[in-house]
């Protein structure tokens, strides 16, 4: 049984692809084309947003998002010891520091009162990490960065759909950055990712500084040293084909966790969801006392598995000059965790069998 399972999700959309590719291959405006802005509309939308400005990766909107906001050397940037590793790198490459927050031990995302506690006169920025599907407190974390003057960016590279409190991803902080890394809820077929702002002056400048600082009158004039980070009109087909169908999707990857927290044996205990959470589960994550037992019994019996993330962030090599707050939490996540197979097309069947699998192990758990 396989970790992931593109072939499933991509399969049944062959025929509108295919469609699609050939409009593209058609009309030759590979960069910058008509399905590049008609999923940038339907996204902005899909958000709860007012704009959206399609670029390469994820990494890329985070790294536009802070750069836009004026955010560089001598500033400092709050983000949870456990997310990727791209939502500190892309402080780093801005020439801000990151600083390492702890997150709670319910629901692993990032801790508001550790937020409060770091915030100093540097602190330039806080980026609310919606990890594993799950968004954060959103309503704790504008509170606080509110209170201080600081900007709220949202990291929503693994929360495609996702709600808190009725709000969708993209539509609390200054700005959001998604990725459409194939493995995501909305992936494309290679690199993608978009910014989302009801900043329309951000948004602008986003869109500048992606596009080498091109001015939008004048295409041999350069308004600002910028980037090349553009979404290709093939990626953007992709995504607004996969668009309308990204709710049905959360909603059996939702059926899928459900499954598993009703049959998983006891110890092996599925991350919490904050009540005001809709999650999408983009991971199956749960903690088990024993990783290395449970990860055993999977293989033996052929399921894939995921370690999401394995090293803090804040116990990075390439992190180690930062300043961080004691992550003890964190710590403690990074030998429990184990992500389990999660998928839009995954049978409840087969979540049964995972469930079994780590069920007959008597220690595999433990």
């Amino acid at each position: 049984m396989p970790f992931l399972d593109l072939d499933g999700v991509n399969t049944p959309l062959r025929g509108d692809l295919d469609v699609a590719w050939k409009s593209v291959l058609g009309h030759g405006h590979f960069v910058g084309g008509p399905e590049v802005a008609a999923f940038e509309a339907d996204f902005a939308r899909y958000c709860g947003s007012g704009h959206c400005v399609g670029v390469a990766n994820g990494t890329d909107a985070l790294e536009l998002i802070l750069t836009a906001l004026g955010i560089g050397a001598g500033d400092e940037v709050i983000v949870p010891a456990n997310t990727f590793v791209a939502t500190a790198e892309a402080v780093c490459t801005v020439g801000a520091r990151p600083r390492f927050v702890d997150v709670r031990p319910d629901t692993l995302l990032v801790d508001a009162d550790a937020v409060a506690d770091a915030i100093g006169p540097r602190t330039a920025a806080v980026v609310a990490v919606h990890l594993y599907g799950q968004m954060v407190d959103i309503d704790r974390l504008a509170e606080v960065t509110g209170r201080h003057g600081v900007a709220l960016i949202e990291d929503a590279a693994q929360a495609h759909g996702a709600r808190f409190a009725g709000r969708r991803a993209g539509s609390v902080g200054v700005a959001a950055a998604f990725s459409f890394y194939p493995g995501k809820n909305l992936g494309a077929f290679g690199d993608g990712g978009a910014v989302v702002s009801d900043d329309a002056a951000l948004a602008a400048r986003v869109r500048l500084l992606a596009n080498h600082g091109r001015s939008v009158t004048d295409r041999h004039v350069h308004e600002a040293s910028g980037r090349n980070s553009r979404l290709d009109s093939l990626q953007a087909a992709v995504l607004g084909i996969k668009l309308p169908g990204l709710d049905d999707d959360n909603v059996r990857r939702r059926r899928a966790m459900e499954r598993y927290r009703e049959h998983l044996p006891a110890d092996c205990v599925p991350v919490a969801q904050h009540p005001l959470a809709e999650s999408v589960h983009h991971l199956g994550v749960v903690r088990v006392p024993d990783r290395a037992a449970a990860t055993t019994a999977l293989d033996a019996h052929g399921v894939g598995w995921g370690i999401h993330y394995p090293v803090p962030c804040h116990l990075q090599p390439a992190f180690a000059d930062f300043a961080t707050s004691a992550c003890p939490v964190a710590e403690d996540a990074a030998g429990t965790i184990l992500s389990l197979p999660m998928y839009p097309t995954l049978e409840i069947d087969r979540v049964d069998r995972v469930c079994a699998v780590l069920g007959e192990r008597e220690h595999a758990c433990r």
